[in-house]
Formats: C-alpha cells, structure tokens, sequence
C-alpha cells in the first residue's frame, strides 16, 4: 500500500469556532484537517506518525499545548509543530522551542502567516525525524 502525500494537518484547539474557521482555510489550501477538542481528545484519537503538521492551541483545559507537546516527544510521535496562543511570552516560546516546535505564533494572526508556517513545518521534516529550524519570521509571530 502506497502511503498517502503528507498533506494532513492536526488542529488542537478547545474553541469550536476557530477550529472550525481553522479547518475551513485549511481544506480551502488543499489540507486534509484532523481538528480535536483537546489534547486528551487528540491523545485518544489521533495517530501522529501520519501527520504533515500540528498546529496546537497553547491555552487549553486539562492538557496545555505544551504539556501536550511534551508528552508526544517524549513518545518519539511530535510531528512539525507550530503553537499558537493569545498569550504570548518568553517563558511559552523559550519553552516551545526547546520541545521542538517550528514557530510559535500569536492569536490573532493572519491566515497567509499561519500558511506560511504550516509549509515552513511540512519542509523542515526531513526523511526521519523531525526538524525545528528557524524560518524567517512572517510579519506577526512569536519568535
């Protein structure tokens, strides 16, 4: 059996209008969307070795993004991530950065920025493994 192209996006956010606002760009670009209430749900449910991206909501009840992160790479399973959150700091992106993730970008931001990142994510996974290097920060980041 031929694997499909890694085009399918996870999206983790516990606010059902931007996930469903999320999963419409997203589709709109060409993504298969795996959309999840809650890290608990994703954890559940999800199967994160076929995943293109994570794009993960920080601020979320009984597991944070980063709490979240950290559980998949200490599993070996996180794929190219990119945390969003409307609460920016040093601490959540210092912290963001040394799990691995590709970006961290601030809520709200515009749908091409969130784009750009996802592609900066599906490029940066090599082969084997998975990569957080920098990208040339789109215009509204958290970097």
């Amino acid at each position: 059996m031929v694997s499909p192209p890694l085009r399918t996006i996870a999206l983790v956010d516990d606010d059902m209008g931007v996930r469903d606002s999320l999963r419409f760009l997203l589709e709109t670009a060409g993504y298969v969307v795996e959309a999840y209430a809650s890290g608990t749900q994703f954890l559940a449910e999800a199967r994160p070795e076929v995943l293109a991206c994570l794009v993960l909501d920080h601020e979320m009840p009984q597991i944070t993004g980063l709490e979240l992160l950290t559980r998949l790479r200490n599993a070996g399973l996180a794929p190219p991530t990119l945390l969003v959150t409307s609460m920016p700091s040093r601490n959540i992106t210092r912290l963001a950065a040394t799990l691995g993730a590709v970006g961290v970008l601030e809520k709200p931001f515009e749908q091409e920025d969130l784009l750009a990142w996802i592609e900066h994510a599906i490029a940066s996974r090599p082969q084997a493994g998975f990569s957080a290097a920098p990208l040339p920060p789109p215009a509204r980041q958290g970097w």
